[in-house]
């Protein structure tokens, strides 16, 4: 990694009303301790802009914010760019010209990103079109409809695309502030970033940012919820679309379509992630060996369990323990 240290890089939080508070100073404690912490001159040069003409930011828990500045008395260079979530995303409220404003930025700043429902304004300025990109679950069905061109991730907890980068709810801006912070500053300050906030560095950009089985709850059709639940219940059986079918009482065909509507996702891709679910969890809680968790979570073998990790997660079944027993987050 090529870790840069000379040189005071300035970061823009833009507070969009009504602004999720945690959103802005979440990533502002990071970086304001990455100071602290970092020896010698600043790194990190923290601004809280105002995306109206205000100076005062309304924000969902009623306490008022005031920026630094508005977005129009913006005009030195910077370098990070990140725009804060919102609570509600049909009460968004910024300046007639202030994605124009955005857009131009965008062009200038050698990162930029969001926050949580932040990636809908991102998007709202064509920012995110055929990027690969994610926000807060809830909010991933809205930014898919509204749209269509950005390629929606509702799994990970942070994405990078090239120098744009999306995150998930609430804590996940302080996961990404982490990341960027050992991208610039190197892995042993974000250590200790993450040590003085008592939060979990690198809990991986690929991980999964809501439970299956808990999800799967929301399914309106009670035959498939009672499904859903017999399917967490015994990962290690066959659950394959025939199986699961005859369990239902349709052919396989209907199943799969009325499945994937209810669900939100395929049959395929709900197995998985039960299975993997299960796999976290001994991973998070027993010391058993990566055979014994690859049998207990359904998978074939300690290799296939390996190759999901890898391609979901983007870590090794080992380096997730390793982080996860370590800190004690379950």
């Amino acid at each position: 990694m090529n870790v840069v240290t000379q040189r005071l890089r300035r970061v823009a939080i833009i507070a969009v009303p009504p602004v999720r508070t945690l959103d802005v100073f979440g990533p502002a404690e990071v970086f304001a301790d990455a100071n602290r912490l970092h020896g010698g001159e600043p790194a990190y040069e923290v601004e809280i802009i105002s995306a109206t003409e205000d100076q005062i930011v309304a924000s969902h828990i009623g306490t008022p914010i005031l920026a630094h500045r508005t977005y129009r008395e913006l005009h030195s260079p910077v370098d990070t760019l990140l725009v804060a979530g919102v609570e509600e995303t049909r009460e968004l409220r910024y300046s007639p010209d202030f994605l124009g404003w955005l857009r131009e930025q965008s062009t200038n700043v050698r990162r930029l990103g969001s926050v949580c429902t932040g990636a809908l304004v991102l998007a709202e300025a064509d920012l995110l079109d055929g990027r690969r990109a994610t926000t807060h679950w809830n909010w991933c069905s809205e930014l898919v409809r509204k749209h269509p061109l950005v390629k929606v991730d509702p799994e990970p907890i942070y994405v990078r695309d090239n120098n744009v980068y999306t995150s998930a709810g609430v804590t996940a801006g302080i996961d990404l502030a982490l990341a960027l912070v050992e991208e610039d500053l190197g892995g042993s300050l974000a250590l200790q970033v993450a040590r003085m906030m008592v939060v979990f560095l690198r809990r991986p950009g690929g991980q999964s940012q809501f439970s299956a089985t808990l999800a799967a709850q929301t399914c309106g059709s009670q035959p498939l919820r009672e499904l859903l639940a017999w399917m967490a219940d015994n990962v290690k059986s066959d659950l394959s679309v025939a199986l699961l079918a005859r369990r239902a009482a349709m052919s396989p065909r209907n199943f799969a379509r009325v499945f994937t509507q209810e669900v939100g996702e395929t049959p395929a891709r709900h197995v998985e992630n039960i299975r993997l679910e299960a796999a976290r969890q001994q991973l998070e809680t027993t010391s058993l060996s990566l055979d014994e968790v690859a049998d207990i979570s359904g998978f074939r073998s300690a290799e296939i369990l390996r190759r999901t990790f890898a391609r979901r997660l983007g870590v090794t079944p080992g380096q997730y323990r390793t982080v996860f027993r370590s800190t004690g987050w379950h």
